[in-house]
């Protein structure tokens, strides 16, 4: 018994392979050169780009995941109207292709959603493979009618409702609407009206 013990006891205490905390500004440089390794130059010609462009991510939406001190994973969230609803657009997320296997992706993902959640944003799309990003709740139903600024994958258009019912009906194109680059962020009274108690969807895992 005092075997077993012993041995949960380590199991318990041992620390994990990487932590996520919130962007700095201290992480630009090294993010802008994981994504260069994760999609290399195109990615600035994804008309997702084109939402993101001179816009800062969602306030205390970018997130960095850090192992043994190195950036090894990003994920950000934007403001976006969503066929005339406010909404987040998830992208890019990025992971050190060597470090694949450890889960940082779906780390990232689940602690951006919860996150979003607790703020009151109530969905959230993103441009994707389905297979992997149902298993957080996103699904091509729930933004079937959304469109982007330019060429794009009709199946890969997914959407996650944070409160029941959020995305339904919604239809058109999608926009950015967060602050430019060149201006503050946004402040924390301007937070969607959300922030209301709402049944927060189970995700799916």
């Amino acid at each position: 018994m005092k075997a077993l013990q012993k041995t949960v006891l380590k199991k318990s205490v041992a620390p994990a392979p990487f932590a996520i905390r919130a962007e700095r500004s201290s992480d630009v440089a090294a993010r802008e050169e994981l994504l260069d390794l994760c999609f290399g130059d195109s990615r600035f010609a994804r008309t997702c780009q084109r939402i993101r462009d001179g816009r800062l991510p969602a306030e205390g939406l970018a997130f960095t995941a850090i192992r043994h001190g190195r950036l090894v994973g990003t994920l950000r969230l934007w403001h976006v109207a969503a066929g005339g609803r406010a909404s987040l657009m998830l992208g890019p997320l990025a992971v050190d292709p060597k470090l694949r296997s450890l889960g940082i992706g779906a780390a990232l993902m689940r602690h951006a959603i919860v996150v979003a959640a607790g703020l009151g944003y109530e969905s959230i799309i993103l441009l994707g493979d389905a297979p992997y990003y149902e298993r957080f709740g996103f699904f091509a139903e729930k933004a079937k009618d959304l469109v982007l600024p330019g060429p794009f994958e009709r199946e890969r258009m997914l959407g996650l409702e944070l409160r029941e019912g959020a995305l339904a009906g919604a239809a058109g194109m999608i926009l950015p609407t967060g602050k430019a680059s060149g201006e503050a962020a946004p402040r924390k009274a301007a937070k969607p009206s959300a922030r209301r108690t709402a049944r927060v969807v189970p995700l799916a895992v």
